[in-house]
C-alpha cells in the first residue's frame, strides 16, 4: 500500500496567502466594479532595470549561435555571477566572503527551505514569531514539529519577536537550541537588527555549537548606516552562519527568479558520534543531485546589476519603494497608529490594537486595500497587519486616501 507523508497534514490547513487570495476573490466577485489595491504579498511592481533587460537581450542573443551557445550551466552558479556578488556583496564591504562560497538559485525561499535536508531528523529548530512561513512548514514536512496545537507546533522554540525587545529576540531565548532562523531586515515586520544585537547571536551560536540560518533577502533596504547587511559582519559568523541573499527585492527579479546561498569553507555540523562534518560539500552535493542550475539568461541579468548602470537603476527603484513606505508610515503615525518598519524595509508592521483578519477585512470591504494579517506570521503576530510598499505611487497615493476616509 503507497503511504503519504503524513507530516504535510500537519501543516496549518490555510496557507496564509491562500487564504488572503480566497477572501479577495469572494470580495471581488461581490463587488466585481471595486478596484481592489493590493498592498499584501510582497511582489515588486516595477519594470526590471534597463541595464538588466539589455543583458537578458544579450544573453538570448548568445543563445541563438553555435559559438556562443549554452547548455547545461554549473548547478553552483557561472563564475561571472559568483565572482561578482563576492566582490560588490561583500568583499568591497569589507566581508570576507569567496566567490567558491556562493551558490546561486533560483530564489532564497527554495534554499530556506532546501537547507533543512542537510540536518538530522532530530535537531531543534528556533523561529522568531511572528515568523516568514517557509521556515515552519519546510520543517513540518520533514517531521521536526510534532502535530500544530493552537497554531504553534509542540517541536518548535518560538522566539517573541514584539515591541518590548524591538522585534529582536536575545540568544539566551534560543539555548538548547541548534539552530536558529533570523531574517533582517525582518519579514514581516520590517524591523533591523544592530551589529550589536548580531554579534551577540553569532557569538551564542559559536559557544552553543548552534547554526544560524540567516535569510538578509532585503538587505539592499538598509539605507541607516551602521546597520549590517550582512551576518558575516560580526566577527566569527563563518564557523556558525549560512546567509540567503535574494535578486527577488534586489533587482525586481521575483518573475525571473534568483537568489544566491553563502555556505562557509570551514563551517560544520556534527555526525552522531561528535565528528565535524564540512556543510559545503553537503550543500554542493545537495544542489548537484536535484538543481540544474538558475539559467543563463537569468544570471546574466542578475550579473547586470553590479555594473555602475545597474546598481544605480536597482538603487533607483528600492528608493521609490522606500518612499512609498515613508509615505504610507506617515500617514498611519497621523492617524494614531504605531507603526515599525518603513525605513531600511518595504514592509509596514502596523498595531492595529484589535483582531489582524478583522482588521484586514475592514480594510478590503470598506477601502478595497488589501494588506496582510498579522496572524497569519505567528501567535505573536495577533493584534498587527504587515502593509508592503511594492505598488504604484498613485496606487499608494489613493490607497493612504482610502484608509483614512475608512480609518
Amino acid at each position: 500500500m503507497l503511504h503519504v507523508n503524513e507530516n504535510y497534514s500537519k501543516i496549518r490547513a490555510s496557507y496564509l496567502f491562500t487564504e488572503i487570495a480566497h477572501r479577495v476573490a469572494a470580495h471581488q466577485e461581490a463587488n466585481p466594479s471595486a478596484k481592489v489595491i493590493r498592498l499584501g504579498i510582497g511582489d515588486v511592481t516595477e519594470p526590471l532595470a534597463p541595464a538588466v533587460v539589455a543583458a537578458m537581450h544579450r544573453a538570448v542573443d548568445d543563445e541563438s549561435a553555435r559559438e556562443t551557445f549554452h547548455g547545461y550551466g554549473p548547478e553552483q552558479g557561472y563564475a561571472f555571477l559568483r565572482e561578482k556578488a563576492a566582490k560588490f556583496d561583500f568583499q568591497d564591504r569589507g566581508v570576507d566572503v569567496a566567490a567558491d562560497e556562493i551558490f546561486v538559485s533560483d530564489g532564497a525561499k527554495c534554499d530556506c527551505g532546501n537547507i533543512q535536508e542537510l540536518f538530522a531528523g532530530d535537531v531543534t529548530i528556533a523561529v522568531g514569531d511572528p515568523v516568514y512561513p517557509v521556515y515552519v512548514d519546510t520543517n513540518v514536512m520533514a517531521g521536526r514539529t510534532g502535530a500544530n496545537d493552537g497554531g504553534r507546533y509542540a517541536g518548535l522554540r518560538y522566539l517573541t519577536c514584539d515591541a518590548s525587545n524591538g522585534f529582536v529576540p536575545s540568544p539566551e531565548a534560543a539555548d538548547g537550541c541548534d539552530i536558529v532562523y533570523l531574517c533582517y531586515p525582518n519579514n514581516p515586520t520590517g524591523a533591523v537588527a544592530t551589529k550589536e544585537q548580531l554579534q551577540a547571536w553569532v557569538d551564542w551560536a559559536n559557544a552553543s555549537k548552534a547554526l544560524i540560518l540567516f535569510d538578509a533577502a532585503y538587505e539592499a533596504f538598509i539605507r541607516t548606516p551602521g546597520i549590517p547587511h550582512s551576518i558575516y559582519e560580526c566577527k566569527g559568523a563563518r564557523s556558525c552562519a549560512i546567509e540567503f541573499r535574494s535578486y527577488s527585492k534586489t533587482a525586481g527579479f521575483t518573475g525571473v527568479r534568483c537568489g544566491y546561498t553563502v555556505v562557509p569553507k570551514g563551517l560544520v555540523a556534527y555526525a552522531a558520534d561528535g565528528t565535524p562534518v564540512e556543510l559545503r560539500p553537503m550543500w554542493t552535493r545537495r544542489q548537484t543531485t536535484k538543481f540544474n542550475g538558475a539559467s543563463y539568461l537569468t544570471q546574466r541579468g542578475a550579473e547586470a546589476i553590479y555594473t555602475p548602470e545597474g546598481a544605480a537603476q536597482a538603487k533607483a527603484t528600492i528608493d521609490f519603494y522606500l518612499e512609498n513606505g515613508r509615505l504610507m508610515k506617515e500617514a498611519l503615525s497621523r492617524m494614531g497608529y504605531s507603526v515599525t518598519g518603513g525605513g531600511d524595509s518595504p514592509y509596514l508592521w502596523v498595531d492595529v490594537k484589535g483582531d489582524s483578519w478583522a482588521f484586514f477585512d475592514r480594510l478590503l470591504k470598506e477601502a478595497n486595500v488589501v494588506t496582510t494579517p498579522g496572524a497569519g506570521f505567528g501567535r505573536a503576530g495577533e493584534g498587527y497587519i504587515r502593509i508592503s510598499s511594492f505598488n504604484s505611487r498613485e496606487n499608494v497615493l489613493e490607497a493612504i486616501e482610502r484608509i483614512g476616509r475608512v480609518l
